[in-house]
C-alpha cells in the first residue's frame, strides 16, 4: 500500500506541476500583457496616430485656405463691379447742372448767359475730378517725354529753344495720384 500511495503522491506532484507550470507561463504572459499596457500603445499605433493629425489638420488647412480664397475672389468681384461708385455719385450734381444748362438754352436768347453757366458747371467738374486725385499734364513747351506724351507729328521748330520740346498739345494728359492715365498727345519741334 505503501507502494501505491507513493506511487499517487508522485502522480499527484505531477499533475500538481504540470498544473503549476500551466499557471506559470499563465502568469508570464500576464505580466507580458500587462507590460504592454502599461508601457502604453505600440509605436505603430503613435505613428497611425500622429499620420491621422496631421490629415486632419491638412483637411482643416485646405478648407480654411479654400473658404480664404472664396472670400477674397467675392470681394474683388463686388470691388470692381462697385469700383466707380464713389466718383459716379459725385459727378451726379454736375450731370443735373448740365441737364438745367440745355433747359436753359432752349429758351435762352443771352448766349453770354449761356457761356457762363456752362464755364461753372465745367469748373465744379474739374473741382470733383481734382478732389478724387485728377491732375492735368502740363505739356506745351516742356522737353517731350514717352513715358507721359504721345507724339503725333513733328514739325520744324519755330525756334532752336523748342527743338525736342513740345510745340502744341493736341490732347491733354491727366495723372490719376500720380500715375499717368491717359497720355497727353503732342506735337514735338524737330
Amino acid at each position: 500500500m505503501l507502494k501505491k500511495k507513493k506511487k499517487e503522491d508522485i502522480d499527484n506532484t505531477d499533475l500538481h506541476d504540470e498544473v503549476s507550470g500551466e499557471n506559470t507561463n499563465d502568469s508570464e504572459e500576464a505580466t507580458e500583457s500587462e507590460k504592454t499596457v502599461a508601457a502604453g500603445p505600440s509605436a505603430e499605433d503613435k505613428l497611425k496616430e500622429e499620420i491621422a493629425q496631421a490629415n486632419d489638420k491638412y483637411l482643416r488647412l485646405y478648407a480654411e485656405f479654400d473658404n480664404f480664397r472664396r472670400r477674397t475672389q467675392k470681394e474683388r468681384t463686388e470691388l470692381l463691379q462697385t469700383a466707380g461708385k464713389e466718383v459716379i455719385v459725385a459727378m451726379l450734381p454736375v450731370l443735373d447742372d448740365f441737364e438745367r444748362a440745355i433747359k436753359a438754352m432752349e429758351n435762352s436768347t443771352d448766349v453770354n448767359a449761356v457761356k457762363e453757366g456752362v464755364a461753372l458747371v465745367q469748373h465744379k467738374f474739374k473741382s470733383i475730378l481734382a478732389q478724387k486725385g485728377l491732375k492735368e499734364m502740363e505739356s506745351k513747351g516742356a522737353a517731350f517725354d514717352a513715358d507721359i506724351h504721345e507724339a503725333i507729328t513733328n514739325i520744324p521748330a519755330p525756334s532752336d529753344d523748342l527743338k525736342g520740346k513740345v510745340v502744341d498739345e493736341l490732347e491733354k494728359g491727366y495723372y490719376l495720384n500720380d500715375k499717368v492715365v491717359r497720355f497727353a498727345k503732342v506735337v514735338v519741334g524737330a
